[in-house]
């Protein structure tokens, strides 16, 4: 039963959190080419399906806790001093996603979308449009989400090499 626990966590995390990591690095780079081009209606929806992307992977990646729980029970090692770090880092990488990037990343999305909107009103008017979201809510964002990344990093090398494992690392 641990075997299949445990392949059932390692591939939920590949197939729930490898997206979420993606899409959420991917996000940034795509807002600032949809700023600087508001026109590009393509440029937009890029960044609206890595934003979503990252909405319904985060909360597939429940599943990733979940099974990793069970499997550390079925291991007995629940107890453990870098099994409770990795918890403890989980769940500072869950906080970091849904308190810092995807609020970010709707923030910028929705002030793309108010941008637009005066952009067509100012084209109508014959006004000067005026950029609703700054450049610097993209590089907080990036830094946010590489803390995120980093954070899942160190979880999986924790798991990996885990002290006291018999797998010979």
């Amino acid at each position: 039963m641990t075997k299949f626990l445990l392949a059932v966590h390692v591939i939920a995390a590949i197939v729930a959190i490898g997206p979420v990591t993606v899409a959420a690095s991917m996000f940034p780079p795509a807002a600032r080419k949809m700023l600087e081009a508001p026109d590009d209606a393509g440029a937009l929806a890029t960044t609206r399906l890595l934003h979503r992307i990252c909405q319904v992977y985060a909360v597939a990646g429940v599943v990733v806790p979940v099974f990793g729980f069970a499997t550390a029970s079925d291991m007995g090692v629940l107890g453990d001093t870098w099994l409770i770090a990795s918890i403890a880092l989980t769940a500072l990488a869950a906080v970091v996603l849904a308190a810092l990037v995807l609020p970010r990343q709707s923030a910028i999305l929705e002030g793309a979308l108010q941008a637009g909107a005066v952009q067509m009103g100012a084209a109508q008017e014959g006004a000067a449009p005026e950029r609703a979201v700054d450049r610097t809510a993209t590089v907080r964002l990036a830094m946010f989400t590489g803390i995120f990344n980093l954070l899942w990093a160190t979880v999986t090398v924790l798991m990996i090499i885990r002290p006291g494992s018999t797998t010979g690392a």
